[in-house]
């Protein structure tokens, strides 16, 4: 056996083909393909992104590969096809080079791609190829779902809300439809009522749901608030399903990572609500009656506007800045009363940890950390911004520091145009290969070899 040190590459973009285990077959193939050629795999060199999109290079497994190969740790590496690598071409292009430059030989399983220019030309026209596929598909999909909603079908829809059950075209002889759970649909029942006609607050909602053992669509005994409020505003429960009320965006920037997720969303998870003249009604099997669900609606804008009215201004300088050092969770901004009853103020402000309120875990608390008064933290966070104004060089320092990372993150953006300009240089190409075949200047003889090499 040779001591080269081998890698593999595996990735599938969607999450029914993870479910399906689709990956699991790629994987077999590469081994399968390692073994013929006479190399062993070691641990932790195979590369699995599950779930993830081609269309994007932020990819955790791929990171890592790249990381490895600039390290010198990988010296070949195994890929089922170009387009598990990335599905645009600039992407491709980009890896690619990224990889030879680091002495890496690659291997994709559906065709071997040798060093010459009419190798170079067809991983780049398959490249080409592949981001017309995922576009034409992502357009059909599209379109095939909007149509599907306007012919009153739910399975234009991603799946179905608390108290039904999806019953797919196979079960449901040729027509998917939505099909009442009684037992779950007793708590839909319950949760409009105690809010619309109780006028109870989503949190005690959420208190009661727990109490009586309820457990969610997913099977979990613990209830969110927003739940409650998709519920809520959910008009499939009145007898009409909406389609597309909604739209997803990238997610814009946020002060500080969330927890447990330093890195941000390669997902678009930024929702943005679609005005309801836009969405497209499917009927389904009502579960509420339309008097108690406008009064639930009505509750939650009365309860909006009354968070609104008790707002009392811009008093928590760090909200949204500071993080429990021993949890992980945010701080957020919280008054309590004075033991001095003579102060006039008679209020303190603190920052405390999201993680020691034991209401917000099933009355069990995950930290510990006391809280920390507002007018103190704030005081010493204020000192050392004022020690950073007073020294010009370290303004300057951390200026010049940035501006290097700037320059950095946008050598690869400039690499990008330059394969974009390559692209467009070469489908100009192809044209005129093509005008030449056909103006008979080159014969089929000719042309089937250089478009087939």
């Amino acid at each position: 056996m040779t001591e080269a040190r081998c890698a593999l590459y595996a990735r599938v973009s969607s999450e029914a083909q993870t479910r399906d285990n689709t990956i699991a077959s790629q994987v077999t193939a590469l081994h399968a393909r390692i073994a013929a050629d006479g190399f062993v795999l070691e641990p932790g060199y195979s590369y699995q992104d599950d779930g993830y999109s081609g269309s994007i290079l932020l990819r955790p497994a791929l990171e890592r590969l790249r990381d490895a190969v600039a390290s010198g740790h990988v010296e070949r590496l195994y890929v089922h096809a170009p387009d598990r690598l990335a599905r645009r071409y600039a992407h491709q292009a980009l890896l690619m080079d990224e990889f030879r430059r680091s002495g890496v030989e690659i291997v994709f399983l559906n065709r071997p791609i040798g060093g010459t220019a009419e190798d170079d030309l067809l991983l780049q026209v398959q490249g080409v190829i592949a981001e017309y596929e995922r576009a034409k598909i992502l357009e059909r999909s599209r379109r095939g779902r909007r149509h599907a909603a306007r012919s009153g079908s739910v399975s234009a829809l991603t799946g179905a809300p608390f108290g039904y059950r999806y019953v797919g075209r196979e079960q449901g002889g040729g027509v998917a439809r939505f099909e009442v759970v009684e037992a779950a649909a007793h708590i839909v029942r319950l949760i409009f009522a105690w809010v619309g006609l109780d006028r109870m607050s989503l949190r005690e909602v959420c208190r009661r749901l727990e109490q009586i053992g309820c457990q969610t669509r997913t099977g979990a005994t613990h209830w969110y608030a927003s739940t409650i409020h998709g519920m809520l505003a959910d008009p499939a429960y009145v007898g009409h399903a909406a389609f597309g009320r909604a739209r997803y965006l990238p997610p814009r920037p946020r002060l500080r990572p969330i927890r447990g997720h330093p890195q941000p969303s390669p997902r678009a998870t930024c929702r943005v609500p679609v005005p309801s003249e836009e969405w497209i009604e499917i009927p389904v099997p009502p579960l509420v009656d339309p008097t108690v669900f406008e009064a639930a609606r009505a509750q939650l804008e009365e309860n909006r506007k009354r968070k609104r009215q008790r707002m009392p201004g811009a008093d928590w300088l760090l909200q949204g800045l500071t993080v429990c050092r021993r949890c992980g969770y945010a701080y957020y901004g919280k008054r309590a009363p004075r033991s001095r009853k003579y102060d006039p103020a008679n209020t303190l402000r603190y920052y405390r940890c999201i993680g020691a309120d034991g209401y917000r875990f099933s009355g069990r608390s995950v930290c510990d950390n006391s809280a920390v008064r507002g007018d103190h933290l704030e005081e010493a966070v204020w000192d050392q911004v004022k020690s950073l104004l007073k020294d010009p060089r370290r303004v300057a320092d951390e200026y010049r520091r940035r501006l290097v990372q700037v320059r950095d993150e946008t050598r690869e953006p400039d690499e990008i145009v330059r394969l974009e300009r390559q692209i467009a240089s070469l489908r100009r190409g192809i044209g005129r290969l093509i005008d030449s075949y056909a103006e008979g200047v080159i014969d089929k003889a000719e042309f089937d070899r250089v478009s087939l090499a």
